[in-house]
């Protein structure tokens, strides 16, 4: 009886519909370019309610304070579970030892991906801050606590408005970004098998608080490590003739491996090469037997990264046997090969302009030069198509925030709503547009019917609602 009634209020709709079409077209966020446009607006100020923002202020803190280093997640994850399970989202765990895969909609195609990486860094923090890290010598140093909490703020508004979801957006939360490759292991878990795009941010004390930066194809470098162990003999500094000298070696080996970029490289192609750790010798009249050096190389093609992988192992070879030693050299590339660079897809980039714009304003959305720092999204991108891009968190009115990777380095809380919202904006938005050009595909339909057939879905959430609604348990 209440189904049949149900039935016949979904029937009057549908009637009420032929009648007054432009009015619903018009009222409706799914209905037209113009509703697409008004739904990241509809998006930030759900996230900017106080309701919101206490609670994500208050993930974000329980993260900072227990940070973990890559693939030691176990409390973050156990955190987003937790999160997740209080939303009503589905959620697969462990993958790939600490990740968390978590699925909002219908379950079914077609798919999209929010990203966001977990791990924190060996750095002791600084500061005195009521919610400072509690675990001595490790911290969140390069914001992944807040892209956590911002992928959780964005699967809260995605689950908010479920109802306008046509397909499922995959939350990725994913361990060890740092160094650990964990993009690479989680891709191998076939997280992304079906996903159409996968989306990622960065927060940046660069910009100001409501400015995004980015741009298509490379924005950030590929990168490899090497360690490199030059073995001579030991000795008496007062007589070196009787030693074979690793110290003065790999001391010639750092001056020649800068003449791959000063004397190699194509000017137009950008490289860097740096030793950022020199170890060896234990007094200052030892010559000793061995010297450790490790160090990074970067460029913005996985060509350059092979080209120069290559000739750093001949010149560190090469400039050890001159100096009579031997060497040894570790690119740490097994199991996680190296790094590409980062390289945004045209299509998304276009799709990024116009969400990005929609919410914040044109002036609000800038493009960024690239960057010679690497992230392990790359490797989603070289799967699927994908878009990266940074977030601005820096308020004008307060001091200068402290850079990535230090142990100075703050959140500007104000960020999270607006990294929340877009991350949620930019997945909902893609799926309406794939089941619109779905629509209109398949159905041979012209452009002006596709309003039509977006009001129609909406009727239909309405009549599965009422449904709901009028269950007799």
């Amino acid at each position: 009886m209440k189904t049949s009634m149900g039935f016949s209020k979904f029937v009057s709709l549908v009637l009420t519909f032929h009648l007054l079409t432009p009015t619903l077209v018009l009222s409706s966020s799914l209905s037209s370019s113009n509703g697409l446009s008004g739904i990241p607006r509809k998006f930030l100020d759900f996230a900017k309610r106080k309701e919101f923002v206490d609670w994500i202020v208050g993930v974000r803190r329980k993260i900072h304070e227990n940070p973990e280093l890559g693939y030691e997640e176990f409390e973050t994850s156990k955190l987003i579970r937790s999160e997740l399970d209080k939303l009503g989202i589905p959620y697969k765990h462990p993958v790939s030892v600490t990740g968390v895969v978590g699925f909002v909609g219908t379950g079914g195609p077609p798919f999209v991906a929010l990203r966001a990486d977990m791990d924190a860094l060996p750095i002791q923090e600084e500061g005195d801050w009521e919610h400072r890290s509690k675990i001595p010598g490790k911290m969140h140093a390069c914001g992944h606590d807040a892209h956590v909490s911002m992928a959780l703020g964005a699967a809260k508004i995605l689950q908010e408005h479920v109802q306008d979801i046509n397909g499922t957006i995959v939350l990725v939360f994913q361990p060890a970004e740092e160094g650990g490759g964990g993009a690479k292991k989680m891709l191998d878990q076939g997280v992304l098998d079906n996903v159409d795009a996968i989306f990622g941010l960065h927060v940046t004390h660069q910009e100001t608080v409501g400015t995004v930066v980015s741009d298509s194809g490379p924005i950030l470098a590929g990168n490899g490590l090497f360690t490199a162990v030059i073995t001579g003999r030991g000795g008496h500094a007062a007589h070196p003739q009787h030693s074979i000298d690793p110290i003065l070696a790999a001391s010639n080996i750092i001056v020649s491996l800068q003449h791959l970029v000063s004397c190699e490289a194509d000017p137009f192609d950008p490289r860097v090469v740096t030793v950022g750790k020199f170890q060896g010798g234990s007094a200052f009249n030892v010559i000793p037997d061995s010297v450790t050096i490790e160090g990074t190389f970067r460029a913005f093609s996985l060509t350059s990264l092979v080209q120069l992988k290559q000739r750093i192992e001949e010149v560190i070879k090469g400039q050890a046997a001159v100096l009579r030693c031997n060497a040894t050299i570790d690119f740490h590339d097994k199991p996680v090969p190296l790094y590409p660079p980062t390289v945004n897809d045209n299509d998304l980039h276009e799709h990024f302009l116009k969400v990005a714009g929609d919410m914040l304003g044109n002036d609000k959305v800038k493009d960024m030069k690239p960057l010679m720092g690497s992230e392990d999204f790359a490797f989603y991108q070289e799967a699927i198509p994908g878009y990266f891009y940074f977030i601005g968190m820096q308020d004008e009115s307060r001091p200068k925030l402290g850079s990535v990777h230090t142990p100075q380095f703050t959140i500007n809380e104000d960020v999270l709503p607006y990294g929340a919202a877009l991350q949620a904006s930019l997945a909902a938005t893609h799926l309406l547009k794939a089941e619109l050009k779905s629509a209109s595909t398949e159905g041979n339909m012209h452009e002006d019917v596709l309003p039509y057939c977006a009001a129609t879905h909406l009727l239909k959430a309405i009549y599965m609602k009422n449904c709901e609604d009028s269950r007799p348990f």
